[in-house]
């Protein structure tokens, strides 16, 4: 059953995926009622998982290893991303 979030975690996940191709990395969305963005880099082949959350601070955009960043700025969120893409060991 989906939460009652799942609309907006969308909607922001959505958001930061068409961020995504301008920093070199694709993105699908995965998950169905729970969605999540799988996020990887063409060139190294690293990929981690973005969650979308509400927070006492506002959405926020998580993902391994250790990634945070508010849900209003994706820009932002892609080129951490992609630093996390770049430099991640393997695995």
């Amino acid at each position: 059953m989906a939460s009652g979030y799942t609309g907006e975690r969308r909607v922001h996940l959505e958001t930061l995926a068409e961020s995504l191709p301008a920093h070199g990395l694709v993105s699908r969305m995965v998950g169905g009622d729970d969605p999540v963005l799988w996020v990887w880099h063409p060139r190294t082949g690293r990929q981690t998982i973005v969650f979308a959350t509400p927070s006492s601070r506002g959405w926020q955009y998580l993902w391994s290893p250790g990634g945070q960043d508010a849900a209003g700025d994706p820009e932002h969120t892609a080129t951490a991303l992609r630093h996390t893409l770049d430099t991640a060991p393997p695995g």
